[in-house]
């Protein structure tokens, strides 16, 4: 049965097939277009582009900010943007790559929705837990422990976590913060139990930038993750936190969304009611 490429989103296309795009588009080209074109036609401003120059592959970042910020980032929107900016070459070269992605990427979905193999009962003298319970320090069965916001941070940025605890929890905004370090209960998968808390536990995330930031794989994880439940930001389920200077670039996947800045003597008085009322809206 022939797929709909405009209902396939954009993350069917896997990490190898958007280095060879890049491959297409990154090189400056004074006769095809190249991946400014695809950015422009894609609706970022000079501004944007003129910064996606600094990423090592300016293709790859475009298209996961494109993911990130838009509803209808699909694979057959993408063919059409390519065809559009007239590199049908490039449709016809990796069309059998692309077909193949979305192959997986559906019987992935098909294996999912497969309802699970019935096994007899049997019997055990140990209780059956559920999964994904007892997960924080205070988790129950009957009523899982429910934060306000995830925090996301890297080790070298855990003295500003215990202030932002100090600041948040401790005062009059009793808000309460999902620490990883010293919520989550040893032994379980990390990335599963991440998930779990970023997803169903907590309403927002906030994301301590620095430069120690932009080298974590597990920051890097959490944050596209969170971005995955929410294109564009629309519900403001992640805030960026920046609270020391940075030699590297801001993170571009994070560049469209309100940055809440402590390293501004202007406004730093603002920054903690900011914050504060941010993670206290429903």
């Amino acid at each position: 049965m022939e797929v709909d490429l405009d209902t396939i989103p954009l993350v069917a296309l896997n990490m190898s097939l958007r280095k060879k795009l890049g491959l297409y588009l990154n090189p400056r080209n004074m006769v095809a277009a190249d991946w400014m074109a695809v950015a422009e036609t894609m609706g970022f401003t000079y501004l944007e582009i003129k910064n996606y120059e600094a990423s090592k592959s300016p293709t790859e970042t475009v298209l996961e900010d494109w993911r990130a910020r838009n509803k209808d980032a699909t694979v057959g929107k993408l063919l059409s943007i390519l065809e559009e900016v007239e590199r049908k070459d490039i449709v016809e070269d990796l069309r059998p790559l692309i077909d193949e992605n979305v192959k997986k990427y559906c019987e992935s979905l098909k294996k999912k929705a497969e309802p699970p193999v019935q096994v007899a009962e049997v019997d055990s003298c140990l209780p059956v837990v559920p999964e994904r319970v007892g997960i924080t320090l205070e988790d129950d069965p009957e009523a899982p422990e429910l934060f306000d916001a995830f925090i996301c941070y890297c080790q070298s940025d855990f003295e500003f976590v215990h202030e932002m605890i100090r600041e948040l929890e401790q005062t009059e905004y009793k808000l309460k913060l999902c620490v990883f370090d010293r919520d989550v209960l040893p032994g379980s998968c990390v990335w599963t139990i991440t998930s779990e808390l970023i997803e169903k536990r907590c309403k927002r995330m906030v994301v301590v930038i620095s430069d120690e930031y932009l080298d974590s794989d597990a920051c890097d994880f959490q944050t596209k993750f969170a971005l995955s439940l929410c294109p564009g930001a629309r519900n403001k389920r992640l805030i960026p936190v920046k609270y020391k200077p940075m030699k590297k670039p801001f993170p571009s996947i994070l560049r469209f969304l309100t940055l809440c800045d402590y390293t501004r003597p202007c406004t730093k008085s603002w920054f903690w009611v900011r914050l504060a009322r941010a993670l206290s809206q429903p």
